[in-house]
């Protein structure tokens, strides 16, 4: 079951019965970066993944500050009339799973965050950013194409392969983009801070940070914002995992959310 956004509400997945679970992806992402995940807590849950404004097949609008993507969500939630959930997010998906719960307490069971801390970031995008705005589809006939033009931005063909995933064909064979790279671009520098917090505003619910071994987004110095936060927080480690700890270790992922969930 798949939703469009006609009255601007973000496109979803549903797989699976049970108690709800909302999965939210990364920057440059699409709900579908989670389709391991959801797989496996389908056959407990009801799974619902969204795809973020501005990404997948969701409305493209200005705007990407943590309390309005937020909102987002917690919009889809009434119109799927969604009273509590779980939520699972990675990358900035994580921040604005964190975002629900401070503002959103109410809604929240359980907050599972996929290595991200609440803290700002150093812009280290950029080079993504302009390779993919450099590309010039209508050179484009095949997406190796686009491969070869983004490859003078970004070396890893992993990471390559994830972006092109935004493009897609359309009817006439031609190809574009899903996303909205302006406004991704005009909004990057807002996905890149922390949180938005009012004083003395923290989240009690039980909390579950997942941090790869070998990614450097969440350090033993942000373990004091984390906690200011989420005085619930515990923390597990995947070794040998990077920051795509999900896609590179997802038995091991997946055994730790379904562990966490079931306690």
């Amino acid at each position: 079951m798949t939703s469009a956004s006609s009255k601007q509400l973000l496109n979803y997945q549903q797989l699976g019965h049970g108690e709800n679970i909302i999965l939210i992806h990364g920057l440059f992402g699409s709900l579908e970066n989670l389709n391991i995940v959801a797989k496996a807590l389908s056959t407990q849950y009801c799974v619902t993944s969204i795809d973020v404004r501005n990404h997948g097949n969701s409305f493209h609008q200005q705007g990407a500050s943590y309390k309005e993507l937020a909102k987002d969500v917690v919009n889809l939630l009434d119109h799927l009339a969604i009273q509590q959930c779980h939520i699972l997010g990675h990358s900035m998906g994580g921040k604005i799973a964190m975002q629900i719960a401070l503002d959103y307490p109410q809604r929240l069971e359980k907050l599972m965050i996929a290595d991200i801390a609440p803290i700002a970031y150093p812009a280290h995008h950029l080079s993504i950013i302009n390779g993919l705005k450099s590309i010039d589809l209508t050179k484009v006939k095949k997406r190796k194409d686009a491969d070869i033009q983004l490859a003078d931005y970004v070396d890893n063909i992993g990471v390559r392969q994830f972006l092109l995933r935004n493009i897609t064909s359309n009817t006439q064979g031609g190809f574009y983009f899903k996303c909205n790279l302006e406004y991704i671009d005009q909004g990057y520098s807002q996905v890149m801070q922390s949180i938005e917090t009012q004083a003395e505003q923290k989240f009690y619910g039980d909390t579950l940070f997942i941090k790869g071994g070998m990614s450097d987004y969440i350090l033993p110095e942000h373990k004091a914002a984390i906690n200011a936060l989420f005085p619930q927080a515990k923390v597990k480690v995947i070794q040998g995992a990077g920051h795509w700890l999900h896609a590179e270790k997802p038995v091991a992922f997946n055994k730790i959310i379904m562990d966490f969930l079931d306690h």
